[in-house]
């Protein structure tokens, strides 16, 4: 007997349909086509343990399964679920009436389980999208597929529940998600408030510049300065994600199996923050099993490195192209794919080796060989594409010793959201740009021309410092955030030089203690 259920495979962030087709006729053997990998083939032997606990006897006949479209590669043990139930269905254990209409996927246990999987969210997308009527898979995925809406989900502990609703005599009850209420009530969950930082005012400046226009950042300065501690407060002063937004990182996490079983939709942008041992597949995504990198993960959010020197120079150059591009293509011999990387770089380091160079009070044993060679590892490619690189000097003991608390992140993020807002009706236009960061060269003749005072500063610094056209345009970005925060429609010379105090490395001789440009 012939009988057919609907799986999926995840694609990149998206995911496609997969149709199990199973035949049980006269004969012995079992035979699995259609371009499975390791963890599905081993899944036959799960498959018959788990039918056998669940009281039902797998059957000794010849059983052969093809795995729709055989051209594409099926990976992972998610396939357990609707290959048993396509058995079943063939030997007539399980009514087919209502087999066509829901998606099955889970890995089974050897005592008849039902266990999580990976990209629940972009599997029950494309089953609503096929007309389906219901999406069966773990129950620790139930919530994060439940946030589709007109799609019943159901999740399952155990095969024995999955027979029961598919013979129409459901034993639970489908999951259902107010995705909105959900969303609304948690969109202001932070850890960490920039009111518990003492002094750094002009740091927290230029986090608050970074935040409004979405620009990279790098902080440079000594230990024990505030670095870490400031970046992780980041996240609280960015503006909210949007439901398309939040809808597209929960994708990405869900392909990735970042997800925990209570989450519905991410309502906080992400904040990734991988450790300088990560190799460039890692950062990237790839493998052999391809998923998305800590680049991807950070997508809509922000991905922080700290101790950047530390990072293997061929790490932090496969981040140039992403940076540009917002996007990462994936490809290798036998697979193309391509994950988001529209991410807001933030990067911390130490000055040189010892990270006293440039300390009020204490003094720097490097040499200016050894501080140049330390520098050098950040190449003038990647420094080019960090909008701003802040020195960050260390607190004065009154500043820390004050209890006055600081200007909280709410606040600060009143005034990044009414940037942003500026920019959103700025570019309502333009598809794919929301922020001054992703500005194009011929958008910056148009939207961020400075005015004649302006431009005559920066071309005498731009001619002294010997700087790229690169720098140029990251300029006049981060003078358009900037105005934009002021409420200013044009470019201001004072805009450009606060924009210009942003760009500390390109300054001539940085290494020198005497150098300056301003």
């Amino acid at each position: 007997m012939l009988a057919r259920t609907i799986g999926a495979a995840v694609r990149g962030i998206d995911a496609i349909r997969v149709d199990i087709e199973v035949s049980v006729d006269t004969g012995v053997g079992y035979t699995l086509v259609g371009l499975p990998d390791v963890a599905v083939k081993e899944g036959s032997e799960r498959v018959r343990c788990a039918m056998q606990q669940s009281g039902i006897r797998f059957p000794g006949r010849k059983v052969v399964i093809n795995m729709s479209p055989a051209d594409v590669k099926k990976e992972g043990s998610a396939y357990d679920l609707p290959l048993a139930i396509g058995i079943m269905a063939a030997s007539e254990n399980v009514s087919m009436d209502r087999l066509g209409r829901y998606m099955l996927m889970g890995e089974l246990g050897l005592d008849g389980s039902v266990r999580r999987i990976r990209g629940a969210l972009p599997m029950a997308i494309v089953a609503r999208s096929m007309g389906l009527d219901g999406f069966i898979l773990p129950h620790d995925n139930a919530r994060e597929a439940a946030v589709v809406n007109n799609l019943t989900v159901y999740g399952v502990d155990n095969l024995t529940q999955v027979v029961d609703i598919l013979n129409g005599v459901p034993s639970v009850e489908p999951t259902v998600v107010d995705t909105r209420a959900e969303f609304a009530a948690r969109q202001g969950d932070f850890p960490f408030d920039f009111a518990d930082v003492k002094g750094q005012e002009g740091v927290k400046r230029a986090f608050e510049v970074a935040c409004a226009g979405g620009h990279n950042i790098l902080l440079v300065g000594s230990p024990g300065s505030g670095k870490s501690m400031m970046a992780k407060r980041l996240p609280s002063i960015l503006p909210p994600l949007t439901l398309q937004e939040a809808l597209e990182t929960t994708k990405i996490h869900s392909v990735a199996g970042k997800l925990g079983s209570d989450t519905t939709l991410m309502t906080t942008r992400p904040f990734r923050s991988p450790h300088h041992t990560i190799s460039p597949v890692a950062l990237v995504g790839g493998g052999s099993y391809p998923t998305p990198g800590e680049i991807s993960l950070a997508h809509n959010g922000v991905l922080f490195l700290d101790e950047l020197p530390e990072f293997p120079r061929g790490v932090l150059e496969v981040m140039r192209q992403p940076l540009e591009d917002r996007v990462i293509s994936i490809s290798r011999a036998k697979y193309s794919t391509e994950y988001p990387a529209s991410f807001m770089l933030v990067a911390s380091m130490n000055p040189c080796p010892c990270g006293y160079y440039g300390h009020p009070h204490k003094q720097c044993v490097c040499t200016y060989y050894q501080r140049s060679q330390y520098m050098s590892k950040i190449s003038g490619p990647l420094l080019d594409r960090i909008d701003l690189q802040i020195e960050v000097q260390p607190v004065e003991f009154d500043d820390i010793s004050s209890r006055e608390k600081g200007e909280p992140s709410a606040a600060i993020r009143q005034r990044v959201i009414a940037a942003r807002n500026i920019q959103a009706e700025r570019f309502a236009s333009y598809k794919g740009i929301y922020c001054n960061a992703q500005m194009t060269s011929a958008m910056l003749h148009q939207f961020a021309e400075p005015d004649e005072a302006g431009l005559k500063k920066l071309r005498d610094v731009m001619t002294r410092a010997n700087m790229s056209a690169r720098a140029y345009d990251r300029i006049l970005k981060v003078a358009r955030t900037i105005a934009d925060l002021a409420g200013s429609e044009r470019v201001t010379s004072q805009h450009i030089m606060e924009a210009i105090g942003y760009r500390n490395l390109d300054r001539s001789g940085y290494l020198a203690p005497d150098a300056s440009l301003l």
